[in-house]
């Protein structure tokens, strides 16, 4: 799952199962992936329950900063994303909230791509 916040842009995956078999992943436990480390350090701020887990720095990785939560505790903070909803523009609130020029200019890149999609075929 991506998850595009006010916060910040995650990649939200199954944690491996670094315990048996690297290959294969645990359902219960979700892997928390940001390219900026700001962006994990912006969510444990507003989220308590994120806040003691520590932030993994991977830099031969994809992305390169990453938290292991349990599932339900991600539940629980998705949960409050949908519930602190109370703006009208998408973008205009991550650039208030998080003051990232770049966060921002990534938002407005890919909604020009997304934006693609709802044009007729060729």
């Amino acid at each position: 799952m991506w998850l595009f916040t006010q916060y910040g842009f995650y990649s939200v995956v199954c944690a491996r199962d670094l315990q048996g078999n690297p290959s294969r992943v645990d359902p219960n436990a979700l892997m928390v992936r940001a390219r900026c480390r700001r962006h994990l350090e912006s969510l444990q701020k507003r989220f308590p329950q994120l806040a003691s887990t520590a932030i993994d720095d991977t830099p031969n990785t994809d992305y390169r900063f990453r938290i292991v939560v349990p599932k339900p505790v991600w539940i629980e903070v998705t949960q409050e994303l949908a519930t602190e909803i109370d703006y009208g523009n998408f973008k205009d609130r991550a650039h208030s909230r998080s003051g990232d020029e770049r966060y921002v200019d990534a938002l407005h890149d890919v909604w020009a791509v997304t934006e693609k999609l709802q044009r007729p075929n060729r």
